[in-house]
């Protein structure tokens, strides 16, 4: 969301955070707990997030098919987990990411 925010032409006055930690930006910014299911802009937001992280992750899909993006849309899925243990992980994992769902054993797959 920080990039996001960093590159648009017009910047808003105030940003409203779904969540509960809004700090980090240039722009003055409020965290709303569960903003989705409270303010339509926050939902509409997360609507519009989904699907753009959805259709990422079919382009994904294509570059490295045998992760399986399209079916489990980057989340740590049991079968997204056992292919990233196959096939150690690709360019698009994040270490956050590959450290949250196999812990330690991250550090070793990116070795290998």
């Amino acid at each position: 969301m920080k990039r996001a925010t960093s590159l648009l032409r017009v910047r808003p006055q105030l940003l409203l955070v779904d969540g509960n930690i809004a700090r980090g930006f240039d722009i003055p910014a409020i965290p709303v707990v569960k903003g989705d299911g409270k303010l339509p802009s926050v939902a509409a937001a997360s609507i519009l997030a989904k699907v753009l992280r959805d259709r990422f992750c079919e382009e994904l899909d294509k570059q490295y098919p045998e992760y399986h993006f399209a079916q489990h849309k980057g989340y740590p899925t049991k079968e997204h987990r056992e292919l990233i243990k196959k096939f150690g992980p690709c360019p698009a994992h994040r270490m956050t990411f590959l450290r949250n769902i196999i812990g330690e054993e991250s550090d070793q797959l990116l070795l290998s």
